[in-house]
Order: C-alpha cells, then sequence, then structure tokens
C-alpha cells in the first residue's frame, strides 16, 4: 500500500486477461510475482483496444499509476493494488502454449519437459529455481567465511575408476584417445591438498553414466570439499556448521547440533539400511535365537545354514494390512529377491498367524515380546539363509510399509551421520571381497593389522551425511602414506603397473610431501530437493533429462555429421 499514488513501469508476461465490457483486467506476471493491471473508461481508447487484443503469454511493457483494488485478492503480495494503465506497449506476441502456464498443471511431463523454457514460467518451478540459488549463494558464503578457497577442476579429465560408468569424450588431436567427464574431482582436489590450498570447495558438476531415478540424474551439482591437517571430527564438524547455517537462514528452521549418528552396523542392524529414514520408528528386531529351535523349518533351517530371521512391527495397522494387503507385500518381497513373509495380525478379535502352527505358545509369546507387539498391530517376519538378505529385505519392507500406512512426517528433517563403513563389500557372484569406496579411502588405524588376514573386520574411515533416508554426501579421510597405498592396491587387485598407469600421477604428487587431508561431497540436487520436499531432482534442475537419459526440448543426444566423426576417428555403427 506503500506504493499507490506512485507512477511505475513494469513488463511481464500476460498470465490471463479478464474482459467484462467496460472493465479490462490483465494479471501481469513476473518471476517476482503477479501484478493487476486495470482499465476502464478513463483508459485511453487506443490503449484500451491493445489490452483487448492482448492473449495469455503476450509480454508486455505497461506505465502508470499505483491504486488501491476495490476488490482485493488476500492471496498474493499485491492483492491490494493495481495499476491503473496510461501506456501500454505489446513486447511481444504469443501462440497458444501447449500447456497452461499454473502451477497445477495436468499436462504430462515428457510434454512439460519438451517445451521446458515454458515449464519454466510456471510459479512453482521458478521459486524451486530461486530458492535453490539462495542455496548455493548461502553456501559460498558459509565456506567462504570459513576459510575455503573455490577452485574450478577440469571437466575434460582421464577416465579412472570409480565405481559407475564414464562419459567418455574422444579427442580430435589424439585420435583414439578419450577424455572423461569427472564422476566427481575426487583427484584433482586431493592434488589441490598437495598444492597447499589447505581448503578447497567448488560447486562442481559431476557426470555418471548410470541408470536414472528420480533422485538421480547423469549430471549434477556437488558441493565438493576437501580440509588439510585434519580428521574426521574436523571434517563433520564443518558440515554440521554448514547445515545449521543453511537451514537457519533458508527455512527458518533450527537443526539440532551435533547430529545423531550410528555406525554403519547398527543402521543396517535396526533399519537394514545404511540411509534409513529414522522419521519413523519401526524397527527391525531379532528372533533367530527363538526361531533356531522352533519347529517352524523356514525359521530353523535359515538359521541353521549361518542366516537369522528377523522382522519388523507394524503398530496400530491391523485396519490396514490386511490378509491381502500382506499378501501384495508378499509379492513385492518376491519381486526384490526375497522367499516370503511370515506375520502375525494382532485384532479385537485375537492373533492370527502364517506360521503359529509350528510354533509353541511360549515360542509365539516370546516373538510377539521381543517384537513389542499389541493388539491393532502387525508382525512381519523374514527368514534368510544371508544376513545381508534379511536385513534388506526388511529394510525395504519397513519403508513399503511406512508409506501404505502414511505415518512418515511431511514437515521433519531428520538428519543422520552414518561412520565406520566396512572397507571391504563381500561380491556373492565373485566370491571375493572388493572394494566398497574408492582406493584413496583410509582404514581405520585399528583395523591396520587385519587387511591381509580378515577382510570382514576392516573399518574405513568413511562417513555418510543422510537425510530423510537420502544419502546426501559421502566422504572419507584419504591415503597418504605410499607404503600403505602400495598395500590398498595389491588388495584390490592392481599390479603396480596398474596403479601407477591409473592414478600414477597423484602417487608421483604424494612423494613431495602429501598433507593429511579428507573432505567429502555434497549433493546440491538432492540437497534441495529434500528442503523443498520435492518428488523428483526433476523439479530442482532448470533443464534436466528424462529416465532414459534424454532431453526433449533439444532433441539430445542425437546422431552427428558423418564429417564429424572422420575428424574424430571413430564410426557409428547402426543398432
Amino acid at each position: 500500500m506503500s506504493d499507490v499514488g506512485r507512477t511505475v513501469s513494469v513488463c511481464g508476461w500476460v498470465q490471463r486477461r479478464r474482459n467484462l465490457g467496460s472493465l479490462i483486467f490483465i494479471d501481469l506476471r513476473d518471476r517476482t510475482g503477479i501484478l493487476q493491471l486495470a482499465f476502464d473508461d478513463s483508459t485511453e481508447r487506443e490503449v484500451f483496444d491493445k489490452a483487448f487484443s492482448v492473449r495469455s503469454e503476450y509480454v508486455l511493457a505497461a506505465t502508470g499509476k499505483v491504486r488501491e483494488r476495490s476488490s482485493k485478492n488476500h492471496e498474493i503480495p499485491t492483492g491490494d493494488i493495481e495499476l491503473e494503465v496510461t501506456e501500454l506497449r505489446v513486447l511481444s506476441e504469443s501462440e497458444t502454449p501447449p500447456f497452461e502456464i499454473i502451477d497445477d498443471c495436468s499436462a504430462g511431463e515428457a510434454l512439460r519437459l519438451k517445451y521446458r523454457y515454458l515449464d519454466l514460467r510456471r510459479p512453482v518451478l521458478q521459486q524451486n529455481i530461486l530458492f535453490r540459488h539462495k542455496v548455493t549463494k548461502v553456501t559460498r558464503d558459509y565456506f567462504d567465511e570459513k576459510g575455503f578457497v573455490e577452485i574450478e577442476t577440469p571437466i575434460l579429465i582421464r577416465s579412472t575408476p570409480e565405481g559407475a560408468r564414464d562419459f567418455l569424450v574422444p579427442s580430435r588431436v589424439h585420435k583414439g584417445s578419450f577424455y572423461a567427464l569427472p564422476q566427481s574431482p575426487q583427484l584433482y582436489k586431493q592434488l589441490s591438498m598437495v598444492a597447499g590450498f589447505d581448503r578447497y570447495m567448488q560447486i562442481a558438476r559431476c557426470f555418471r553414466d548410470e541408470d536414472l531415478r528420480a533422485d538421480r540424474q547423469p549430471e549434477f551439482t556437488q558441493i565438493d570439499l576437501e580440509m588439510s591437517f585434519v580428521d574426521m571430527e574436523d571434517v563433520l564438524s564443518i558440515v554440521e556448521g554448514y547445515i545449521a547455517r543453511l537451514f537457519k537462514e533458508v527455512l527458518g528452521i533450527e537443526v539440532p547440533m551435533p547430529l545423531p549418528r550410528l555406525t554403519y552396523a547398527d543402521a543396517m542392524s535396526r533399519y537394514g539400511s545404511d540411509k534409513p529414514d529414522t522419521r519413523f520408528g519401526m524397527e527391525i528386531f531379532d528372533i533367530s535365537d527363538i526361531a533356531a529351535g522352533s519347529g517352524f523349518g523356514v525359521f530353523s533351517a535359515a538359521v541353521g545354514a549361518g542366516g537369522s530371521v528377523r522382522g519388523i512391527c507394524a503398530k496400530n495397522s491391523a485396519s490396514v494390512l490386511s490378509r491381502k494387503e500382506i499378501d501384495k507385500l508378499t509379492e513385492y518381497i518376491r519381486g526384490i529377491g526375497g522367499k516370503g513373509i511370515a506375520w502375525i495380525r494382532l485384532t479385537e478379535e485375537g492373533a492370527s498367524s502364517s506360521f503359529s502352527k509350528f510354533m509353541s505358545e511360549s515360542e509365539m509369546s516370546e516373538i510377539l515380546k521381543r517384537a513389542q507387539a499389541e493388539k491393532g498391530d502387525v508382525v512381519l517376519i523374514i527368514a534368510d539363509a544371508k544376513n545381508s538378505a534379511v536385513l534388506s529385505q526388511l529394510g525395504a519392507l519397513r519403508l513399503t510399509a511406512a508409506k501404505k500406512l502414511d505415518i512418515i512426517p511431511k514437515d521433519k528433517f531428520n538428519f543422520l551421520w552414518i561412520v565406520e563403513f566396512p572397507f571391504f563389500d563381500w561380491d556373492e557372484d565373485a566370491r571375493e571381497y572388493v572394494a566398497m569406496h574408492h582406493p584413496f579411502t583410509a582404514p581405520m588405524d585399528e583395523c591396520l593389522r587385519y587387511l591381509e588376514t580378515d577382510k570382514a573386520k576392516v573399518r574405513a574411515k568413511a562417513y555418510d551425511l543422510v537425510l530423510n533416508g537420502i544419502e546426501l554426501s559421502s566422504g572419507s579421510i584419504r591415503i597418504t602414506d605410499p607404503e600403505l597405498q602400495n598395500r590398498i592396491f595389491q588388495l584390490l587387485g592392481f599390479s603396480d603397473e596398474e596403479a601407477h598407469r591409473k592414478f600414477g600421477f597423484l602417487l608421483d604428487a604424494f612423494r613431495y610431501g602429501a598433507p593429511p587431508h579428507g573432505g567429502m561431497g555434497l549433493g546440491l540436487d538432492r540437497l534441495v530437493m529434500q528442503m523443498l520436499s520435492a518428488e523428483s531432482l526433476r523439479d530442482v534442475v532448470a533443464f534436466p533429462k528424462l529416465q532414459n537419459a534424454s532431453e526433449p526440448m533439444t532433441g539430445c543426444p542425437d546422431v552427428v555429421d558423418t564429417k564429424q566423426l572422420e575428424e574424430l576417428g571413430i564410426s557409428a555403427r547402426d543398432n
């Protein structure tokens, strides 16, 4: 209201035009919001006629006097005022858009992505992109204040094994050779530590050629950092300070500090996941000791084979998890490699179970006690000869059941550090231990003696930050001791020649005084997605890819001219 009486000029797009005969109202939209333009009997005829001719998405420039609206709109910030237009220019006309530019657009995602420049005019997406900008600004401000130096690292790099497939770029000059797009700036940020920049950060573009999903894109942005002369506690403390600052400044939310921690082993045994959603309970319980001597062969056989029998208790769920719904959950578990679900339902009519006839009353009573089950609850149990299968299946079942029961709070931000990851991961197909992390991750000091003798006992100086069941970041303290690094390479199956061919430039650098260092990378896209409670990364990325890694707007990827391929010394085969 303080602007009433001022003469102003505004520009924007026509959201809608309302023709009431002697009155015309135009809602003019830009990224700051909507302002109503008013035309009436006092408006010059030429200006009035021009207003009559405009249509949705025309680009206008209008000048006039701000006045109080007679009919106020309390849904928008400018709802108390309007512009009494004296001058109107049509800067650009528009064809009828393929879909309406509104938040609740009914058009399919494929169509909206084909016309992404129109989709991005929708206020909800504009606000998401502006929100992301604010997150990025707070990020740079925070790390600058903490003494970090922003250093850009190359996009065209050498291909090195990092766990996912590289995007490769052929070289015109060096025919037959390829650059890779970086999966992360990992090696370059470590070289920055050797170079003496003791605190590095970068808003880094990263690339991974892997199958997509709601929280994954082939190109993504990472808040990347590395620090010299630190241990794990220093890195975690810096990141906790960042999270506290970010959520306070951007969302007005106080995140309690320090953030809770769980070891990898505890996270798996309690939640069946190394990125658990702790906004709800339903923790895993173990009944292997009860099952071992029972008459139920499915249970006793699993324990006898070295596996386990574990379950979850879905509180107050009997009215939702009917026999039919449990059958659906069983099919889901079978679809991810499980054998099925044993269950107990506790209703007003009493207890029913899929396996009680094989168990004694005392065994059933002990299971319910272990599950802390009461009337109205449903107990879901999985048995398998492999503990890893039991835990991963229960972790997936826990999330699926929680979504079905609608018990996951939408307005909570539960952060969690996962620490003490295994250094090696058991590969069932190869029947051997393989690296769980990149080969420069340091083992915990007390585990060094087990490197060659008992790989299952070796834990890493690695840590992940989890938010609401989504992995936001991962990091580690790095190996800088050449002797230890050679031991790790040998254990991972790298010959001296192979290690030097792939990582020789880094190993050479470590010969010239490498400081102890560590760091991590936080996924900016995922962080913004969680802060906004968005359903997909595509809601917070300006120009995203579809699930098949294509971009409908520009039509990429696409074939290229034969001449371009010849210059690169390569040929393309027809599929």
